[in-house]
């Protein structure tokens, strides 16, 4: 019997089960960055280890020494290939004046479902779940587990060490008893975006990132510019001179002397694949309502979208923020920059330099990490690959594009280093849907497609040889 019988039925008989289960979890405001919502965080968790166990998969909590992760699956026989699937639960804030519904009540229209999380990433997670599911009744041959991360908005600084607690003998643990948890043969996420709907893009590779905050204090208290303008420092003026120093506001070129030295002209492979990928400026544009661009050229912001290093301010802290002008000088400011990096740029090193830049800037500015991920490429000569690209097409009924993507997703880097396996990407989110945006949302047709994409890929990623390893 094909297990592809009978898949559309059954898809079709899991919307109010997917709908269901994406509106209890969209509804526990899991922030991770807000220290208030340290317990939405569990109770979040606990909701995706009651989801797994529904569906008669071992499941259980993970102590992280931050907040927790969660783990279970279908783990029946050593002798099969072992594929992880990589979510996260936790979402960005959701303060925005721009939102039309209440970020934390879900609501159906339609196919369209809105609310903080629905399309990152809850709503991918559940979709990867139910196919898994259905996969695993049908008898396919292969170890699905789930790892679902609650830090991946903050840069997954709790990581590793949640790993080497999963990966722990059960002696050395102090909390309860996890399911049995192999090694994969390979792993895939589904937390990344599409080129626009109707174009499925997988991914090959992600950016890294440096975060950093720059702060400046002049004084012990604001004080009148009429009585000390002209003689005291004011820390606003001087934080936006060193930004201005950092990165040409015109080009977006990063002017830190070095920071380019180990980025690689890019390939006529990866240039070839980009072309081919359908991006459109125009569409682009449109989706993320952008109303002026640096550049328009196709190639060019395809280039720096995906294989370009970048320098941006996200904000300036310090000063009156009321109605009108109340002038005064403030006594301190702080202004919160990032740098999105390319393979072979290293955060850390890149840290180092940066800082030692803004002190010859500026000595006086304090300049702190906050959080570096390592940028990520993955092989598009082998099996997953084309199995990716089999499944896409299966799924939504096109061709996929193999594109990079200019995020960046902590967790990957670590898995890739810690199990030596393959990581592939079967995102399904569309750029409307408003990653990090207001009104959130994701769309039923992504859920569909993605569980017929997701079956076909456990199907085929089971009959992939792989070599024994001992566990």
């Amino acid at each position: 019997m094909n297990i592809f019988d009978g898949l559309d039925q059954h898809i079709q008989q899991s919307r109010p089960r997917f709908e269901e289960w994406l509106g209890r979890l969209v509804e526990v405001p899991t922030v991770s960055m807000d220290p208030a919502r340290r317990g939405d965080m569990r109770r979040g968790a606990g909701v995706a280890v009651e989801y797994l166990r529904e569906l008669k998969a071992e499941a259980a909590i993970v102590e992280t020494g931050g907040h927790p992760m969660v783990v279970g699956g279908w783990v029946r026989n050593p002798a099969w290939p072992t594929v992880t699937v990589y979510n996260h639960l936790d979402v960005q804030p959701a303060m925005e004046p721009e939102w039309t519904r209440e970020p934390f009540t879900f609501a159906v229209d339609g196919d369209h479902y809105y609310g903080r999380g629905t399309t990152d990433d809850k709503g991918p997670a559940l979709t990867a779940l139910l196919a898994a599911y259905f996969a695993v009744e049908h008898g396919v041959p292969l170890n699905i587990q789930f790892l679902w991360e609650l830090e991946e908005e903050i840069g997954s600084p709790h990581f590793a060490a949640g790993l080497a607690n999963l990966t722990r003998p059960p002696k050395a643990r102090q909390d309860a008893p996890l399911p049995v948890f192999r090694k994969p043969d390979s792993v895939v996420v589904s937390d990344t975006i599409w080129l626009a709907g109707g174009r499925p893009a997988a991914p090959y590779g992600l950016r890294g990132n440096l975060a950093a905050r720059l702060t400046l204090e002049t004084a012990k208290r604001e004080a009148h510019s009429g009585l000390t303008g002209g003689v005291a420092r004011n820390p606003l003026t001087e934080l936006a001179a060193v930004v201005s120093a950092c990165v040409d506001a015109k080009s977006g070129r990063v002017t830190i002397p070095g920071f380019y030295r180990a980025v690689k002209p890019l390939g006529k492979a990866d240039r070839a694949q980009f072309l081919k990928s359908g991006f459109q400026v125009a569409s682009f544009a449109a989706a993320h309502q952008l109303t002026k661009l640096r550049v328009r050229d196709r190639a060019e912001a395809m280039r720096r979208l995906w294989a370009e290093p970048t320098f941006e301010v996200h904000g300036f802290v310090g000063g009156y923020q009321g109605p009108g002008v109340k002038t005064s000088i403030p006594p301190r400011a702080e202004a919160k920059v990032s740098m999105r990096l390319v393979p072979d740029q290293d955060p850390a090193a890149l840290f180092s330099l940066f800082r030692k830049y803004v002190r010859k800037l500026n000595p006086d500015v304090r300049v702190e990490a906050d959080g570096m991920l390592r940028p990520y490429a993955a092989d598009l000569g082998g099996p997953y690959a084309e199995t990716l690209r089999r499944a896409l097409r299966f799924g939504f009924g096109k061709e996929p594009a193999f594109i990079r993507e200019g995020g960046s997703i902590g967790a990957v880097v670590t898995m890739a280093e810690q199990w030596k396996a393959p990581v592939m990407f079967l995102g399904l989110s569309l750029p409307e849907h408003g990653y990090h945006a207001p009104n959130e949302r994701f769309d039923w047709g992504q859920a569909s497609g993605g569980m017929k994409a997701f079956v076909k890929y456990f199907e085929e990623v089971s009959r992939i040889p792989v070599k024994r390893r001992v566990r």
